[in-house]
């Protein structure tokens, strides 16, 4: 039995066949709400109070994990600076957080001249809370929206008294929500931290600030669920969107301590403009605004997008692929394989572009090597090592990335089991252990695979930064030595 044939997405179809198929009634409701969608009015929303009380159930563990683990990481970060660092360690971390190569990673660094607790905090792991309230948010809307009409219980739903976009709208209330009791845990955890916050309003921007990001993002991703009939595609597309962001930011905040002219980048960045608030430094609240506007636009694109489609399907037509598939496709491995490379595609050419991004800075990291403080060019291998410090530096950066992309693959077994696409997959002559294994195994080789083009494109990069080829072949060696670390926290996933 063929096993792409037997893979199918709605029952009874095979999944390389083109875009899912509504059912009957879904076809004939969808051209007569066409007529008066677009709007949030005229029934569009009937419902919206049940369904959001049903999602809010739904999640009752997901969101206070959510909320708790990254106002506990918040609370982590504070108390433990506060603590451990004395005024003699916090200047010398404070020189290496103004170092290009930390802005990359961080932020702009405002107010690092006269460095406080708060201060060091907010400027070092702001970054870090920002993209995990952008993870939060993707997620939730892509479960609470596309996910519930690729596996057909929207269908179930819209049969009820519920509105064309009450669905949609619900999701995008509850991730607000969401960010909403996540600025106010972070808040808390800040304030009442050993940290010692001198100012409330600059701890409520701060948290203000990371809520908005994920805000931004929640309306990214209802932007990119009309875009795909499949939820792993959405979900993918709007973390795109966030590699993309925080490209664009490293590169403009990279620019601005370095003194260069490329800080505008920072300004075309959804995580670009928390950071400009510069909590306790400024205190400004007028770069929330880009947020704000964003998230509006964003919303308004997603409801009109929604009116132009069919349920269950995507405004992306999907191609339509033979009738029958190849003996290429008639194994586990290779079925796992066809399934995964979408993701594969996007993220290799991610990770190409981002390594030859950073691998550009290696010369001007090596030139100004010589006005580093002594601790950060120990960190780095000394002056004399300071060019593969860098490169190694980058690979365990590359590998945490890659890391990610392993726990999101792996989860991937999970969501095609409970959306029904296993079973007719073990009904042909595939044990469990094997499919398992063979999910497996391609991930283990694609998280190879991506670190491999990571190495491939900073080795060009340092390369061509340095006119000095041979860098090519250690960059790529050093990315790839992650593989190990990266493989065994695919085995606990």
């Amino acid at each position: 039995m063929n096993l792409l044939a037997a893979h199918t997405d709605d029952g009874d179809r095979p999944i390389h066949g083109g875009g899912p198929t509504a059912p009957r009634s879904s076809r004939h409701r969808g051209a007569h709400e066409r007529e008066g969608a677009g709007r949030l009015g005229e029934g569009n929303l009937a419902g919206l109070g049940h369904l959001l009380r049903f999602m809010l159930r739904r999640d009752r563990l997901w969101l206070p994990i959510w909320v708790l683990a990254l106002s506990a990481l918040t609370a982590y970060f504070a108390n433990a600076i506060a603590v451990v660092m004395d005024s003699d360690s916090l200047q010398a971390m404070t020189a290496f957080a103004k170092n290009p190569v930390m802005a990359l990673i961080t932020g702009p660094g405002y107010g690092l001249d006269q460095v406080t607790v708060p201060r060091f905090i907010v400027g070092m792991y702001g970054v870090f809370l920002m993209i995990g309230a952008a993870l939060m948010s993707i997620l939730t809307v892509s479960r609470h929206t596309r996910a519930e009409e690729q596996t057909g219980r929207a269908e179930l739903v819209r049969a009820s008294v519920t509105g064309r976009h009450t669905q949609l709208i619900a999701a995008l209330v509850l991730t607000v929500f969401m960010n909403l009791l996540l600025a106010a845990g972070m808040a808390a955890a800040f304030g009442f931290s050993q940290a010692e916050p001198d100012s409330w309003s600059a701890t409520v921007l701060f948290a203000v600030g990371i809520g908005a990001v994920g805000c931004v993002f929640a309306a990214v991703t209802a932007v990119t669920v009309q875009l795909s009939a499949f939820a792993r595609a959405a979900s993918s597309m709007a973390g795109a969107v966030l590699a993309l962001s925080f490209v664009l930011r490293g590169i403009g905040d990279m620019s601005h301590v370095s003194g260069g002219s490329l800080d505008w980048l920072s300004w075309f960045s959804p995580l670009g403009w928390a950071p400009q608030t510069a909590p306790f430094t400024l205190d400004r609240w007028w770069p929330l605004l880009y947020s704000a506007g964003l998230f509006a636009v964003l919303v308004v694109v997603a409801v009109v997008l929604q009116s132009r489609r069919d349920l269950g399907a995507g405004i992306v037509a999907e191609r339509l692929g033979r009738s029958q598939a190849g003996l290429l496709l008639s194994t586990p491995p290779s079925l796992a394989l066809r399934l995964q490379a979408s993701s594969l595609i996007w993220w290799s050419l991610s990770m190409l572009v981002m390594g030859v991004v950073f691998g550009s800075f290696t010369g001007p990291m090596d030139e100004g090597a010589a006005g580093m403080p002594p601790e950060i060019l120990s960190i780095m291998g000394g002056r004399s090592g300071i060019v593969d410090g860098y490169l190694g530096y980058m690979a365990l950066y590359f590998a945490i990335i890659v890391a990610a992309y392993a726990v999101i693959a792996a989860g991937g077994l999970r969501s095609e089991e409970s959306a029904f696409h296993t079973e007719p997959v073990l009904a042909a002559a595939v044990s469990r252990a094997g499919w398992l294994v063979s999910w497996a195994v391609v991930t283990l080789f694609g998280a190879g695979w991506l670190l491999a083009m990571a190495g491939l494109g900073e080795g060009v990069g340092a390369a061509v930064s340095m006119d000095d080829w041979s860098l090519l072949w250690p960059a790529l060696l050093g990315h790839l030595a992650q593989a190990p670390s990266i493989w065994a926290l695919l085995g606990f996933a």
